[in-house]
């Protein structure tokens, strides 16, 4: 397991989140089973705002923990390409039952949150400008 504390084991969920928990693994993952093999530029290219450093740390924990696979070229320059194991194949059900989950919950909740903002942005303008016609 990448994680350095040990996970409960009295919760399943608990064992897989210890493996895919990390700010990028989860796009990392989701990337390489939609887009198939991936090189390293490909993916920094795919990724938002991942620093080099990050991304290596992350495709590194990745491969330790057999979901994927990191195959180096003998080539000049070098060429290495990462794709999904059975192993993280496996993982595709439960990362799409995720992205269900968080485009019914989650995206909702952030969409409902702007509008309420942007509702009480409106009423403070529209107060300020109530006020100066008044005055």
């Amino acid at each position: 397991m990448s994680s350095p504390k040990t996970p409960r084991m009295d919760c399943a969920i608990d064992a897989t989140m210890s493996v895919i928990e990390g700010r990028w693994k989860t796009v990392i993952l989701c990337k390489l089973a939609n887009k198939g093999t991936l090189r390293f530029s490909q993916l920094m290219g795919e990724l938002d705002k991942v620093s080099p450093r990050i991304l290596t740390k992350q495709l590194r924990e990745l491969e330790k923990d057999g979901l994927i696979h990191r195959e180096v070229f003998a080539e000049v320059p070098v060429r290495v390409e990462y794709s999904l194991t059975p192993k993280g194949q496996s993982l595709g059900p439960a990362l799409k039952s995720l992205a269900d989950w968080g485009l019914k919950n989650a995206f909702n909740r952030v969409s409902i949150e702007n509008v309420d903002a942007e509702n009480t942005h409106n009423r403070e303008k529209t107060s300020r400008l109530t006020d100066k016609t008044q005055q």
